[in-house]
């Protein structure tokens, strides 16, 4: 997690929220100690109706090539 200070948030607070907005957890410090954490808010749920779109989109998994390939990289030993 990076750490931003009390002095770049007051002197940058658009890019570092634009930061956070991009999906990261910054860490505010004040004299060197960390004071607040700063994250993105939680998304809202998306819909059954999205959710089934999306998953019409996915690619069709061929389960035979899957376990070939997972075969070819796996160690039998473990």
């Amino acid at each position: 997690m990076d750490k931003v200070s009390v002095r770049e948030l007051r002197n940058n607070g658009g890019r570092v929220l634009q930061r956070v907005a991009d999906g990261e957890t910054l860490t505010v410090t004040m004299d060197g100690r960390p004071i607040a954490e700063l994250r993105p808010v939680a998304g809202r749920g998306l819909t059954a109706a999205a959710l089934l779109q999306r998953w019409r989109r996915l690619p069709i998994v061929d389960a035979a090539r899957l376990r070939a390939d997972l075969a070819r990289v796996m160690d039998s030993a473990l």
